[in-house]
């Protein structure tokens, strides 16, 4: 049987595994007799690229096989500051798992910056190593960079983050439509997007802490990794596109 590394975020881990990537995700989320139920956010991992960060001998010893035959599901190898260890040229395709075990896979694509439309106000949520979320007038690039390169008194070594859509609210924070936004503080969101606008911030905390799943169906752009200038885009389907690419993920939704 194959040997997998995953780095999940939800919570933070390195594990290894014998299941291949939606049979992974599938157990995170449902676990074996399906009583269990939650989301789950990971990549895979080139093993290759990390070996010297795992102790191979307790992994090769514990990553085997069940009596049965039935292939060994996780092994922990690291819990605590994990993403901040991998180098980047470990990482692969993340998976986003829902909380019945589907799984949809997302592949890193290079980041067009043709694509931003300018003077328009993001939602951002950051979900690893820390989970606040954050309005900012800056773009996705400059949103890491501002964190990651030491140019503000709080910054990390690497970060994980989502873009969360704003509808017109992104253009209009007081008088832009909130109808399709799944938000249930869009009241404080209004408030904390026009003081962007007002006083010429570049980031507001809109909620402290992240509890709860990641409402799939409000992700705008997709995901972003990474630390200064390197950047890792895991772009994220319309919804037409999500259809056709993986229905029965498009139907959690």
């Amino acid at each position: 049987m194959s040997l997998y590394i995953y780095l999940c975020i939800t919570p933070e881990a390195l594990i290894g595994s014998m299941l291949p990537p939606a049979e992974f995700g599938a157990y995170l989320a449902t676990g074996t007799r399906k009583r269990n139920k939650g989301q789950a956010i990971y990549f895979g991992l080139d093993l290759e690229s990390v070996r010297d960060l795992i102790d191979m001998d307790y992994l090769s010893r514990r990553c085997v096989a069940q009596p049965d035959g039935s292939p060994k599901h996780t092994v922990y190898l690291s819990v605590y500051k994990v993403l901040e260890t991998i180098p980047m040229k470990a990482f692969r395709n993340l998976y986003l798992a829902t909380d019945h075990g589907i799984v949809l896979e997302l592949k890193p694509t290079p980041y067009n910056p043709g694509k931003e439309v300018k003077q328009n106000l993001h939602l951002y949520q950051e979900l690893c190593p820390v989970t606040p979320q954050v309005a900012s007038d800056l773009t996705p690039p400059e949103f890491l960079k501002v964190l990651t390169d030491g140019s503000m008194q709080i910054q990390f070594p690497k970060l994980f983050f989502v873009e969360l859509k704003l509808g017109d609210l992104a253009a209009n924070p007081l008088t832009g439509s909130a109808e399709h936004l799944p938000y249930s503080h869009v009241g404080h969101l209004r408030d904390c997007l026009e003081i962007l606008k007002k006083e010429q911030k570049k980031m507001k905390t809109v909620v402290r802490f992240y509890n709860g799943d990641l409402l799939y169906r409000s992700v705008a752009s997709g995901f972003y990794l990474g630390a200064k200038e390197e950047l890792l885009y895991y772009p994220y389907p319309a919804m037409a596109e999500l259809e056709k690419m993986n229905y029965d993920f498009f139907r959690t939704l």
